[in-house]
């Protein structure tokens, strides 16, 4: 069985028919529709929510549709490349932050990629500039679909594009 499509079942541990993929403590994800073919992501149980490093956020209304712009740089530590992004905004929530300061955040829906596997998360946007990751999955992004293993790393697979 190959690194991609091991999955374990959650009340066994063994390989099964009901099982979830498992994935590293870090994983080389994408996120299609806003055009970014592969960020470095953290999951992370602890948290509740996904977020992405957003920066430049500005809601707007479209033919009576809130929406949102802003601006995503997927490299960490880096200014290139830079992705403009147009969604539809979901909702807006209260979010503490894991310094503690309480934030009211931009909720949309996107769909997430790993390796082959792809299904809809809810993210919201913050300024993660100075986090270690531009992206975190938390627990809701994970639930019913995948096992975090925290001894392992990329279990999808690395980045293959020039970093």
């Amino acid at each position: 069985m190959n690194e991609e499509s091991r999955t374990v079942s959650m009340r066994t541990g063994k390989p099964s028919q009901n099982s979830r993929t498992v994935l590293g403590w870090r994983e080389w994800v994408a996120l299609p529709a806003l055009g970014i073919e592969a960020i470095k992501a953290k999951l992370d149980t602890g948290a509740r929510t996904s977020s992405l490093h957003a920066f430049r956020i500005r809601p707007y209304l479209r033919d009576g549709i809130e929406m949102v712009e802003f601006r995503v740089h997927p490299v960490q530590r880096r200014r290139e490349p830079e992705v403009v992004c147009n969604v539809p905004v979901e909702d807006r929530r209260w979010v503490v932050s894991s310094n503690g300061q309480r934030e009211q955040r931009i909720v949309i829906h996107t769909a997430v990629t790993f390796g082959s596997n792809e299904w809809p998360i809810e993210i919201t946007l913050t300024d993660r500039d100075q986090m270690g990751f531009r992206m975190l999955l938390g627990r809701e992004a994970l639930r019913r679909r995948a096992v975090v293993d925290p001894g392992r790393s990329f279990c999808m697979g690395r980045k293959r594009t020039a970093r």
